[in-house]
């Protein structure tokens, strides 16, 4: 199958659209499959851009930055870094990861530009097209991109990402430090109990449905389903409907009850 991968590519202003730029200007070939988009900095990309990319058929996304050390706003490509790795574990549960790249481009290297863009075009053709194209699995990954979007806008995953430095480096609330490994590991499991909770909020956005009927839509475990029930029942996210037979059905209410 001859395929031309769609690549989106985000460059920051300041570095890697000038390194664009001087391998356009030296006439070094790369990949024509890559549609550019200019932002002042790496870290004005919000990984809700990405993910809105991937549902809509791109098959590749790439983020080039300032080298670290070298961003024109001191620390715009650190928070894009701290940013890129949530969204990659987030696309790493439905089997996207690979189809994000993070990297850095000096206004000098127009050459490393080429590269890296040639070396994520055969990459992601190796991996193929989205696999949002196939009409066999078209609803469902519409279905997991959407809780991936709700994750996204939600702000608590967001504070605990835009704390990840002052809490290993100054500690928390407590004074407390906690090692990266630790981090990650409350990180991780931040990310697929967010994930799994918005798709039990967009089971029951409409009408209301049982635990034994959410865990069969969403394929969670009966006893991880309640325990989110539980969870958002306190977080005002969703209320008892009814109760048919003594079996209780939940529904999806506004937050800030």
């Amino acid at each position: 199958m001859n395929f031309n991968p769609k690549i989106l590519g985000f460059l920051c202003n300041w570095c890697s659209y000038a390194g664009a730029d001087l391998a356009g200007v030296s006439r070094i070939q790369y990949s024509p499959n890559i549609r550019i988009v200019r932002v002042m900095c790496s870290g004005r990309v919000d990984p809700i851009f990405i993910a809105e990319a991937l549902s809509r058929n791109i098959d590749g996304v790439l983020i080039l930055g300032c080298h670290p050390g070298d961003c024109h706003y001191i620390s715009g490509n650190f928070e894009a870094e701290i940013k890129m790795k949530m969204l990659s574990k987030l696309l790493e549960i439905i089997g996207f990861s690979e189809r994000l790249r993070l990297d850095w481009v000096s206004a000098a290297e127009g050459n490393r530009f080429a590269q890296i863009v040639n070396e994520f075009n055969e990459h992601i053709k190796n991996l193929g097209p989205n696999p949002i194209k196939n009409k066999k699995l078209k609803n469902k990954l519409s279905f997991d991109f959407d809780a991936i979007k709700s994750v996204l806008k939600d702000s608590r995953l967001r504070i605990l990402v835009g704390r990840e430095r002052k809490i290993i480096n100054e500690g928390n609330a407590y004074n407390e430090t906690i090692t990266l490994e630790k981090f990650e590991q409350i990180l991780d499991d931040a990310i697929h109990n967010e994930f799994e909770r918005h798709k039990i909020l967009q089971i029951i956005s409409q009408n209301g449905k049982s635990v034994p009927e959410i865990s069969k839509e969403v394929q969670i475990a009966p006893n991880n389903v309640l325990s989110h029930i539980v969870s958002l029942r306190q977080k005002g996210l969703v209320d008892l409907h009814e109760v048919n037979e003594e079996i209780p059905t939940f529904i999806s209410i506004k937050e800030g009850k």
